[in-house]
This record gives C-alpha cells, sequence and structure tokens, in this order.
C-alpha cells in the first residue's frame, strides 16, 4: 500500500488536532484549500470526525490521530 496525496492530506487534517484537550475541534473554513476541504470530508465519510467541515474527533479518529501524531513523532528528524 502506498502513501497517496488524499492520504498523506488526511493525515495533516488529523495532525491538526490537539490530543490534550478531545473537547477542541477544528473547523476547515471554505477559505481553506481544496485539498484540506476534501480531506476532512473523507474523514467524515470515513467516521473519523463528527462533521464534514471538521467538528470533534470520534472515538475511531481519536485513535487515528493518535497514531499520526505518534508517528510523525517518531519519523520528524531529531535537532541537537
Amino acid at each position: 500500500m502506498a502513501y497517496t496525496p488524499d492520504l498523506v492530506a488526511e493525515l495533516e487534517i488529523l495532525a491538526l488536532y490537539n490530543l490534550d484537550n478531545v473537547q477542541e475541534g477544528i473547523k476547515v473554513h471554505n477559505t481553506a484549500t481544496p485539498k484540506a476541504q476534501a480531506a476532512i470530508t473523507r474523514l467524515h465519510q470515513k467516521g473519523l470526525v463528527t462533521q464534514a467541515d471538521g467538528g470533534y474527533l470520534t472515538s475511531l479518529g481519536l485513535d487515528a490521530a493518535e497514531h499520526a501524531q505518534a508517528l510523525l513523532t517518531i519519523l520528524h528528524p531529531q535537532t541537537a
């Protein structure tokens, strides 16, 4: 399985969520890039967020965001 541009866009959205406060949602406004708007819509269709324009993470979405953010932490080069 390859990382497609669509999947990367979805991961980028999941990385925006504040995992320290799950009551804090996000809103992807109509002025956002078409890529971001499409990504949040797909995340909603997959049941990861509560609204087609963002909202809160569902239980599944929280799991996905935790994994996505952990992967970014692992793969991000550490600076000394």
